[in-house]
């Protein structure tokens, strides 16, 4: 398991979209397993493999306790709204407050190809819209009305202007 470099905004692979996976195999856990020890050490709570510079539609999040890996995954259903900061291990040291669908549903398959279904609320479902958005050839802050809505975060960790 390796800690990979994190792709930075401005790089052309995190505005291409992500290529459907074809094979269920050893090299496809290993791109898993080493995108979760990247997003661990980032910290990060969600990462796509663009995000690493991999063309694969795969992506990673740890929320509320949980571990999911998606395969190909899709955004089958959405209702609600929130509203919340927003930031992103590609756009290193940034947040914003980003409006997404409250809930979310995901379709996808597991490392095996085996058919998963993700269903959250909150944070859950923010995090899933964020890494498919990255899959979609999306960030977040392309949801923003106005770049100036970006706030960088100062070196003790509060919140400053951008």
């Amino acid at each position: 398991m390796a800690i990979l470099p994190i792709v930075q905004l401005g790089d052309p692979i995190l505005r291409t979209p992500a290529l459907t996976v074809h094979r269920f195999d050893r090299t496809l856990g290993h791109l898993l397993d080493d995108m979760t020890d990247t997003m661990r050490d980032a910290p990060g709570v969600g990462l796509a493999a663009n995000q690493i510079g991999r063309p694969e539609r795969v992506c990673v999040i740890e929320v509320e306790g949980r571990h999911i890996e998606l395969v190909n995954p899709v955004l089958v259903a959405s209702d609600g709204t929130q509203t919340d900061l927003e930031g992103c291990l590609s756009v290193a040291g940034f947040y914003a407050p980003t409006t997404r669908a409250d809930h979310a549903v995901v379709r996808g398959m597991d490392r095996r190809g085996r058919p998963v279904r993700v269903s959250g609320r909150g944070f859950l479902a923010r995090a899933l819209q964020h890494e498919l958005g990255h899959l979609d050839g999306e960030l977040y802050v392309d949801l923003l009305e106005s770049l100036d809505d970006l706030q960088r975060v100062g070196d003790d960790g509060e919140l400053e202007d951008a």
